[in-house]
């Protein structure tokens, strides 16, 4: 029979980790209120990469959980990355065409 063990975590880490996505989703509101130019998606992107991986290791216990959890985790993510490349590389060249050189300038 396989042995598990139990962690306990406790209540100070919740409440730090809650704080920190407080935090993050201030920080959210004032960055959605500056421009940033073309940085704006990279940095929104960021604070919620951010946020969803403390979420993913404290709440959901992916921190204390066996290696197999991790590499699953690890595994979505690589999908949703690869999911997300390909649509936005799809999404800025609908028009490509062998020989064709792309325009900044869309008349």
């Amino acid at each position: 029979m396989a042995k598990t063990t139990h962690h306990v975590v406790p209540v100070s880490t919740y409440l730090l980790v809650f704080t920190a996505l407080l935090l993050l989703t201030f920080v959210t509101v004032w960055v959605a209120q500056r421009d940033f130019g073309a940085f704006n998606t990279p940095v929104a992107l960021g604070i919620a990469v951010v946020k969803a991986t403390l979420v993913i290791l404290f709440f959901m216990h992916v921190k204390y959980s066996p290696r197999l959890t991790w590499l699953v985790v690890a595994a979505a993510f690589v999908w949703l990355a690869l999911m997300l490349g390909v649509t936005l590389a799809d999404y800025y060249a609908p028009h490509m065409e062998p020989g064709h050189t792309p325009s900044l300038n869309r008349e």
